[in-house]
């Protein structure tokens, strides 16, 4: 009733199945924080490409109306006509009216600019929605900090 195993038909030993999982254990250790870390990277590029954009979008106001939307005023202004509506504004400047980054969060919008050469700052506060930070918890400007 036993069947007995030919020359030939062998099958794996213990030992040849943990060296496998061992070396599927070093490849999953190797490859898993570069494809977890993948949906971070592209958030960061995404509000990259937005603040740039965004930028693109003051600087079309700015050449219509004269100037800046105020702080008060917001991004809105760029989507739609402020109240007062400033003279020559026609918009819209953006395609969309979301103004949040790729964490959810609205944009920061100061006009007039805090940094020395820029007449606004628009940033986003990064991963972590706090100001500073690094890696992904970095803050995205459109100015850049000047060290001596």
């Amino acid at each position: 009733m036993l069947k007995r195993l030919k020359a030939d038909e062998s099958g794996m030993t213990l030992i040849e199945i943990t060296i496998v999982i061992v070396i599927l254990g070093l490849l999953a250790s190797f490859i898993a924080p570069r494809v977890l870390s993948a949906p971070d990277k592209a958030k960061v590029a995404k509000a990259k490409q937005e603040l740039a954009a965004l930028e693109n979008a003051l600087q079309m106001y700015s050449i219509a109306v004269g100037d800046y939307p105020t702080t008060e005023q917001t991004l809105q202004a760029l989507w739609k006509i402020p109240n007062p509506p400033p003279e020559n504004w026609d918009g819209p400047y953006v395609t969309k009216p979301g103004f949040k980054d790729p964490w959810g969060r609205d944009y920061v919008y100061v006009s007039p600019g805090n940094h020395e050469g820029y007449d606004f700052d628009l940033s986003s506060l990064g991963k972590d929605g706090k100001e500073g930070g690094e890696g992904f918890d970095a803050d995205l400007t459109n100015w850049v900090e000047e060290t001596e």
